[in-house]
């Protein structure tokens, strides 16, 4: 089975908690027009063309799963080379958030890519790009001076897919509910 970066599972908050992330995204993501808010899962994934090989196997699952709330209360960053950070909204409970990945990855075990950073899985909502060590603190200072919780209740994922070209955007193409 081969995997494919115009491809990916992932959490969405619901459309009527975006705005407070997009007003961020809009001044600090390079990958607003790519990308919809969300928290990844499973990146890269199959091609949209094994989705329904891989639908049964995934509503099973999510049927496992209670929904649950997350809050997205902090802003953090990471750092990358040469002082370019990714600023990041943290979703709490990570430890839910976790298990459902690790659950999740047991049907495709190759699809794990998030799993190999040196401190492995870390669920985030990307909001933003900076380069520079003092212009990060200083925009992480200011955002979190703002920054209001937003919370939801997580009771589904979603595979996203993309057209193999630069331009094309992120949409949903299915989505998986937890237990009712």
């Amino acid at each position: 089975m081969s995997k494919v970066y115009n491809s990916a599972v992932v959490i969405i908050p619901p459309k009527e908690k975006w705005d407070s992330i997009q007003e961020i995204r809009k001044i600090y993501d390079r990958n607003i027009d790519r990308w919809m808010p969300h928290i990844t899962l499973l990146y890269p994934f199959r091609p949209k063309k094994d989705y329904v090989s891989l639908e049964q196997v995934f509503v099973e699952k999510c049927k496992n799963f209670e929904p649950f709330e997350i809050s997205l209360l902090n802003i953090e960053y990471f750092a990358h080379d040469h002082q370019n950070y990714t600023l990041w909204l943290d979703p709490e409970p990570i430890n839910l958030i976790i298990n459902l990945q690790a659950e999740i990855l047991k049907i495709v075990p190759d699809c794990n890519d998030v799993n190999k950073y040196e401190k492995g899985f870390k669920p985030h909502l990307s909001v933003g790009q900076i380069k520079g060590k003092k212009k990060m603190h200083e925009t992480i200072n200011t955002l979190r001076e703002t920054w209001r919780e937003i919370k939801f209740i997580l009771d589904k994922i979603y595979f996203i897919s993309r057209e193999n070209i630069k331009t094309s955007k992120f949409e949903i193409s299915k989505q998986f509910q937890f237990k009712n």
